[in-house]
């Protein structure tokens, strides 16, 4: 039995596909001239699939994270062939990734550093690190290696970036029980500025230690100049926070993927890839997949925090409110205090 296969490209417009497959054709276009050497098929036999349709289809399971089952039933393809497709398209794009992540040159410290000052006041800062949890199934081997602090099992991915988003570095390999200063400092990334020093800062929360090269805020911020510190850091440090959720709402198999670690990590790479791509080429984050960003970073210390002392005058008078609210189907109560 026969399927006829979907042809994306001329059924929808450039709005459309960027809804479904997070890329307009013209760069669709770019990514199947990019990738054609690596998965050009020497022949047409058994009707094998052409670079355009792999390209489509893989990035239609990037973009929904979906079953294999169901990205084959809506491009027209049996499941195995979504997996093979799937497998060889993340290999091809993550042996791209030298040709697309690299820290900052010469030429571009200083422009990283201009786009950083203007994000958050904050000088000499040439990029923000942060790490991720990239959720996959239980592994069949080594299962406990993978479970992070939250009881699921992860990946842990290393991400490095600019105040336009720009992925500038990233290490993807770690399990999701490793810390994240444990995998600085088994980068190559490390080992490189710890030889040679940039011309530069680097910005880490407080799970990061504190190097000549990378900032961190002050846990407790007991003076005014500290608060601005922190406020300027905060500020500045949010970049890596946007693109953890940038990154996984343009592709949402980043969620969860039903793969081993080495497939898994594959696919992640291969996004990271698609991402800085997208940045650069200005491809627009469809609207559909908007999600509300982090109330805030655990790692992330206040602004400022005055001594306990402060309000020991203050204390006579206290007031204890309850606030209820409602969300998905559950009660929250909300607990505050007010001094008078």
């Amino acid at each position: 039995m026969y399927v006829e296969r979907t042809k994306p490209l001329e059924q929808y417009t450039t709005e459309e596909l960027y809804v479904r497959f997070r890329f307009g054709k013209a760069d669709i276009e770019y990514l199947v001239n990019l990738l054609r050497p690596k998965l050009q098929h020497r022949t047409q036999r058994s009707h094998g699939l052409s670079v355009e349709e792999q390209i489509l289809i893989a990035l239609r399971f990037y973009a929904c994270g979906t079953f294999y089952q169901v990205v084959g039933d809506y491009m027209g393809v049996v499941k195995s062939a979504v997996c093979d497709v799937v497998r060889d398209v993340s290999i091809a794009l993550a042996s791209l990734a030298n040709e697309f992540v690299s820290f900052p040159k010469d030429n571009q410290i200083a422009q990283a550093k201009r786009s950083f000052f203007l994000l958050g006041n904050m000088p000499n800062t040439i990029g923000a690190i942060d790490c991720t949890h990239v959720h996959i199934q239980a592994p069949r081997e080594n299962e406990w290696e993978f479970i992070n602090r939250k009881g699921r099992h992860s990946i842990n991915v290393q991400l490095l970036c600019d105040a336009d988003l720009i992925i500038t570095n990233c290490v993807v390999k770690w399990p999701g029980s490793v810390h994240d200063a444990r995998i600085l400092r088994g980068s190559a990334l490390y080992r490189d500025l710890q030889t040679n020093r940039p011309d530069g800062i680097i910005l880490g929360d407080s799970a990061y230690p504190l190097l000549p090269w990378l900032m961190t805020p002050f846990l407790t911020a007991n003076t005014p100049a500290q608060a601005r510190f922190n406020t300027a850091h905060c500020r500045a440090r949010c970049a890596i926070e946007r693109l953890n959720g940038v990154l996984k709402r343009r592709f949402a198999c980043l969620n969860y993927l039903r793969a081993e670690p080495q497939k898994a990590c594959n696919i992640t790479l291969a996004c990271i890839v698609l991402h800085n791509i997208a940045t650069k080429r200005n491809v627009p984050l469809c609207a559909d997949n908007d999600a509300p960003e982090p109330l805030g970073d655990p790692n992330q210390p206040p602004a400022f925090c005055q001594n306990d002392n402060d309000h020991s005058e203050e204390t006579n008078d206290v007031q204890t409110c309850v606030s209820c609210t409602f969300s998905s189907g559950r009660f929250y109560i909300l607990l505050f205090t007010i001094y008078s």
